[in-house]
Formats: C-alpha cells, sequence, structure tokens
C-alpha cells in the first residue's frame, strides 16, 4: 500500500490545478494541430496565414462527438494499463463503444426535440358544412385530389354571331345572379389604394 502524497496541495486547490493544466494542454495541443493542418492544406506563400486562420475558426471547437468517444476509449485504456496489453485494449473497446452510444442517442435526441413542432394539419376529406380553405398550388374551394368543376356554358345570342357584332354592343349583356352565399365578390374598399405614410422628417 502506497504512502499519501504529501507534497501536493489538498483536494480543492489540486482540483482547480488539474483542470487548469487540462485546459492548457488542450488549448495549446488543439492550436498546434490545426495550425499544422491549416498549413499542410494551405497554398504555397501562403501557409503562415492559412494555419492562423485555421487556428482561429476550429481551436475554438470543443464538443464533437469523436471527442467524447476518443476520451472514452483512452479513459478505459489507460484505466486497465496495469493489468496488461489485452485487458487494457478489451477496456478502451468498451469505454469507446459506450461513450459512442450515448453520443449516438444524444444526436438522435436533439434531431428528435429539433423538428418542427407546428405543422398544419392536412385533412384528406373535408368537413361537412365548412367551405375549406385555400392550398398553394390550387384555386379557391379545390383541394388536391378533387377534379376541378367545369365552365358554364355560354348562352346563345339572340343578335348577330359574328365577332365584329359582339365588340360594338350587338351581343345580349347578361344581367348579374342573385347574390348565392358560395359566390365570392370584391370589396370596394379594398379597389382604391391606400397611402402609404411618410417617415421623413420636416
Amino acid at each position: 500500500m502506497g504512502t499519501p502524497e504529501t507534497s501536493r496541495e489538498p483536494c480543492p486547490d489540486r482540483i482547480l490545478d488539474d483542470v487548469g493544466g487540462a485546459f492548457g494542454m488542450g488549448a495549446v495541443g488543439g492550436s498546434a494541430f490545426h495550425f499544422l493542418k491549416g498549413i499542410y492544406n494551405s497554398p504555397k506563400g501562403e501557409r503562415v496565414i492559412g494555419g492562423s486562420q485555421a487556428v482561429r475558426m476550429n481551436a475554438p471547437r470543443k464538443e464533437d462527438p469523436w471527442n467524447s468517444i476518443i476520451a472514452g476509449a483512452a479513459t478505459g485504456g489507460f484505466l486497465q494499463m496495469r493489468q496488461g496489453l489485452a485487458a487494457s485494449t478489451r477496456s478502451a473497446i468498451f469505454g469507446g463503444v459506450l461513450l459512442g452510444l450515448i453520443e449516438g442517442a444524444g444526436i438522435m435526441l436533439n434531431k428528435v426535440l429539433s423538428a418542427p413542432q407546428n405543422l398544419p394539419m392536412t385533412m384528406e376529406e373535408p368537413v361537412p358544412g365548412m367551405t375549406p380553405g385555400p392550398v398553394s398550388g390550387y384555386p379557391m374551394g379545390q383541394l388536391p385530389g378533387m377534379t376541378p368543376p367545369a365552365p358554364p356554358a355560354p348562352e346563345p345570342s339572340s343578335g348577330s354571331s359574328s365577332w365584329f357584332g359582339g365588340l360594338f354592343g350587338g351581343g345580349k349583356k347578361q344581367e348579374p345572379a342573385a347574390n348565392s352565399g358560395s359566390k365570392t365578390e370584391i370589396l370596394e374598399s379594398f379597389d382604391t389604394p391606400t397611402p402609404m405614410p411618410s417617415f421623413e422628417y420636416k
């Protein structure tokens, strides 16, 4: 049984020191990795600028699924290192798979919860006594799958049947039909344009 280490500070200060050391290693290691990757992927003559841009863009990113999976595998492998290479490998694989399942479940849960919630309901059959609203791409009162109503047949005119007679008023004028509930009419108040307010300072 080993003796406790007395040269280090007590637990609360030690935690802060270890967290700071881990952050420093991650910041320096991540910056060095992204700087070298940016230098490698940049064109000749722009390598230092490309490396510094890669560090500025990629070093602040911390959370991705691979980070947790690799950390779980490394932790499992390092904790079983004293038991031998086979036990360390088994534990690393188990830790990586376990963290992979956890990350996969988190990603699936985020996709399910971020799906749009307020989708409009589509009705297959219209409710009796209710006029259907407009559907995009279809005329008013017509739903997808319905056949459009046939246009009314023109009434025979008593005057001249040529276009010349109809052009100069020789044709019969149609009387407006009595107002039925299914016909929509345009309100005259909407025909006149309303003046736009001016926001100029006087």
